[in-house]
C-alpha cells in the first residue's frame, strides 16, 4: 500500500514538473489607452521618475514605500530604487532608451520577493482623439515564474494594474493639458515642468 502511495506521489510530481517545464520561456503583458492630451504632456509624466507617484498604481499599493533616485534627473540614465514592506517588494528601474514624445524604455530589476529582470516600455502614437499610450512589459520566465503561472494568470493580475495606471496617467495628463490651456501658456515648456 505504501509503495502505491509513494509511486502515485512520484507520478504526480513528475506530471507537475513536466507541466511547469513546458510553460512558455518568455512573457509579454501589454495594455493601451487613448489620452486626450498632447504627447509632450504625457511624455513629461513618463520620462521623470519623480512624477510616477502621481499615476503609478504600484506606488499606491504601499504608501510607505521608500524611494531613492540616482543618475540623471530624467530620461536616459535616470534610476529609481524602491523598497516596500511587502506588497511591492524591492526593485530598481533604469531608463535605458528615450525618444522624446514617442517612447521610454526601462530596465526593471526586481530584487524581492523574487529576483527578475524585465523590460518595460511606454510607447506613444498619435491617433484620432489624442495619443494612444501603450504600457508593455516582457521578460524571461524562469522555473519559479512558470510554476506561479500555473495558478496565477500574470497577464490578468499585472494587466489590471497597468489598466489602473494608464487610467491615472490619462487623468493626470488631461488635467495638466487643460491647465496649460486655461493658463494660456500653450504647451511650451510642458515637458520641463516638475
Amino acid at each position: 500500500m505504501l509503495v502505491r502511495i509513494g509511486l502515485g506521489v512520484l507520478v504526480l510530481a513528475a506530471v507537475l514538473v513536466i507541466a511547469i517545464v513546458t510553460r512558455p520561456d518568455t512573457f509579454h503583458i501589454e495594455r493601451s489607452v487613448t489620452i486626450a492630451a498632447p504627447a509632450e504632456v504625457i511624455f513629461a509624466q513618463l520620462d521623470d521618475f519623480h512624477r510616477w507617484e502621481r499615476w503609478n498604481p504600484f506606488e499606491k499599493l504601499e504608501p510607505n514605500v521608500r524611494r531613492s533616485y540616482e543618475g540623471a534627473p530624467r530620461g536616459v540614465g535616470a534610476v529609481y530604487h524602491y523598497v516596500g514592506n511587502g506588497k511591492v517588494g524591492e526593485g530598481r528601474m533604469t531608463m535605458t532608451e528615450v525618444t522624446p514624445g514617442e517612447r521610454v524604455a526601462i530596465k526593471a530589476e526586481f530584487i524581492k520577493p523574487f529576483a527578475a529582470i524585465n523590460q518595460t516600455e511606454f510607447t506613444l502614437e498619435p491617433v484620432a482623439g489624442g495619443v494612444s499610450v501603450t504600457w508593455a512589459m516582457s521578460g524571461r520566465q524562469p522555473f519559479m515564474g512558470k510554476a506561479i503561472s500555473l495558478v496565477m494568470n500574470m497577464d490578468k493580475v499585472v494587466g489590471k494594474e497597468f489598466e489602473t495606471g494608464l487610467a491615472e496617467l490619462k487623468r493626470v495628463s488631461e488635467a495638466e493639458a487643460t491647465r496649460h490651456t486655461a493658463l494660456g501658456d500653450g504647451l511650451a515648456g510642458a515637458s520641463t515642468l516638475h
